[in-house]
């Protein structure tokens, strides 16, 4: 198990940015692969995006490609989600999720461990 917390949600306006970061408490962070998710009221959870343990893969939902930028730095054993271009429909609560594996997944069952969540809402 690896204990994560999330962080940097906020309120912030369409077209702005936001860095959300998952700080992991675990002795080698790079043996975990991380991944974000996300989940708007009334919704289920969805797949944002997701990092090797390395940091050399990653892979995005078709909603946010282009617009978010996952990274690692795997020496302070947090993983960022760089958020740009913010639209109202990525309001959500996101959520960062570790396995235990070197390769990435966008499927969130893979996943065993869970951070509790940061809120983000973009006002349009």
């Amino acid at each position: 198990q690896v204990q994560l917390v999330e962080s940097g949600g906020g309120l912030v306006q369409a077209g702005n940015s936001l860095r959300l970061s998952c700080a992991a408490s675990v002795r080698t962070f790079s043996d975990f692969a991380v991944g974000w998710f996300r989940q708007a009221p009334g919704k289920e959870r969805d797949f944002i995006a997701t990092i090797s343990g390395s940091g050399e893969v990653e892979y995005y939902s078709d909603s946010v490609k282009g617009r978010f930028a996952i990274s690692r730095d795997n020496a302070k054993k947090t993983v960022y989600l760089q958020m740009n271009s913010l639209k109202a429909a990525d309001t959500a609560t996101y959520y960062c999720a570790a396995r235990l594996s070197m390769w990435p997944s966008g499927v969130d069952s893979e996943y065993d461990s869970w951070g509790q969540g940061t809120q983000v809402i973009v006002s349009s």
